[in-house]
């Protein structure tokens, strides 16, 4: 690993990449400490210190998530890029439902792409210009801070300054991933979120030792968290890169002289096809009521809110539904089993043992509903695991330290990390230099 580490920058082309990423996400967090204009930001501290033993509860704790506690902070990158995560998500979904759309994905070619790019470069400003109006409401809405007045000159002003400010914060953060994108390495994107995850560590870490030094945590616990956390990370390792190899057939097609096709290969499909998006919808949903109960203090609102609050068993028992809905539908959605089969068959290819066409897609259904379905059960699990062990009744951990064992933070941190390695690898292996994983090296006798 070290001498792979070291191999990098022996690559003049790979090291630039590397620096230009670790420059970029400097800048990211740099910004993420940048004040938001008319906001008491002291006071907003110690009301998140107040409740970070419960941070989470509502849905703006998963935007926190992915601004890395710049949310938390009322900073200029306070949205992160939840806004540009919205907008890809509905463009997808619109892209099978309009066929314009899906014209353009497939047909378009690289200027096909640049245009859905654009779309949702539109669908991120128009989202974000709504998300923060919403958040400036929340911010002087000392109800949704237990009577702590956050702004102190609240009114228009102070609403169209703060739209302004998070809305070019986000729009520079989507900057700020597209050039990790073309000049750097990994997914601009996905790196940025992992860099706002990944700097609540520290705290947590912090903190877990302050509890195990003042008796509060017992070591006991402490070892049985280490162990599941090395066994929840290998999970999620082999959950991410598993995947189901359907032998493919070509057959043999004679053009002249020339004979194409009669190869074996293999059709890959991902046990976790959908990725985090059930989680983030999942949460989304059953976390509204909360949100909506710090807007409108009503009554029946308040009571759903009641129900549904984080560690309680509807809560854990609805969001692992929710998550197996969301996993199914997303699926279906992203692997189209009709066209895939289709796919083959125009390029002479097919399953052995199954005739092509319609049985095809029906098998090829079949075998993605159960391979989706292990894979909606891992997610529900992981996304739960934070609560379980949060519990009172269970290990009565802070959600803060409970909350690197699982959901939605160690998906993301574990899939960035394996794909920008990967990416890493495959750059090493072009100039011959050693990656990351071993290779066997073949040694020819003599005789």
């Amino acid at each position: 690993m070290l001498k792979a580490l070291g191999n990098i920058f022996k690559v003049p082309e790979l090291k630039r990449k590397v620096l230009y990423t670790l420059f970029i996400m400097a800048v990211y967090r740099l910004g993420a400490h940048v004040p938001t204009p008319g906001v008491d930001g002291t006071a907003l501290s110690q009301f998140f210190q107040r409740i970070a033993a419960s941070a989470g509860g509502n849905l703006f704790g998963i935007m926190a998530l992915f601004s890395g506690g710049a949310l938390q902070k009322a900073t200029v990158f306070a949205l992160g890029i939840m806004p540009y995560i919205s907008a890809s998500i509905i463009l997808q979904l619109l892209t099978v439902v309009i066929p314009q759309l899906e014209k353009l994905a497939k047909e378009g070619g690289e200027e096909g792409r640049r245009t859905l790019i654009q779309y949702t470069r539109y669908g991120t400003l128009f989202l974000a210009l709504i998300q923060t109006f919403f958040i400036s409401l929340w911010l002087e809405n000392p109800n949704a801070f237990q009577g702590t007045v956050i702004v102190p000159n609240p009114g228009w002003s102070f609403r169209l300054m703060t739209i302004l400010t998070l809305t070019a914060g986000t729009v520079f953060i989507m900057w700020l991933g597209e050039q990790i994108d073309e000049h750097g390495i990994g997914n601009g994107m996905s790196i940025l979120i992992t860099a706002g995850i990944i700097e609540a560590l520290p705290t947590a870490v912090i903190q877990t030792s302050s509890l195990v030094r003042f008796g509060q945590l017992a070591y006991w616990k402490l070892g049985l968290m280490v162990v599941l956390f090395v066994f929840t990370v290998i999970g999620v390792i082999l959950i991410i890169q598993g995947q189901r190899k359907i032998p493919v057939q070509y057959a043999k097609q004679i053009r002249g002289h020339r004979v194409y096709g009669g190869q074996s290969t293999f059709l890959p499909l991902k046990v976790n096809q959908a990725g985090v998006i059930p989680i983030i919808f999942a949460q989304s949903v059953i976390l509204f009521p909360a949100t909506i109960a710090g807007f409108f203090p009503s009554g029946a609102v308040r009571s759903i809110a009641t129900w549904l609050t984080p560690g309680t068993v509807l809560y854990i028992g609805m969001e692992a539904f929710l998550i197996i809905f969301f996993t199914f539908f997303y699926t279906a959605i992203t692997f189209n089993p009709i066209e895939v089969s289709s796919n083959l068959q125009k390029y002479g290819g097919f399953i052995p043992g199954i005739r092509p066409g319609k049985n095809t897609a029906e098998h090829l259904d079949y075998l993605m509903t159960r391979i989706a379905f292990t894979g909606a059960l891992f997610l529900a699990l992981i996304a739960v695991f934070p609560s379980i062990i949060n519990s009172p009744k269970v290990l009565n951990i802070p959600f803060l330290v409970a909350s690197f064992f699982g959901g939605t933070g160690l998906l993301i941190i574990v899939g960035v990390v394996l794909d920008t390695m990967k990416r890493i690898e495959s750059q090493l292996l072009m100039r011959h230099y050693e990656g990351f994983v071993k290779k066997g090296k073949l040694k020819a006798r003599v005789r």
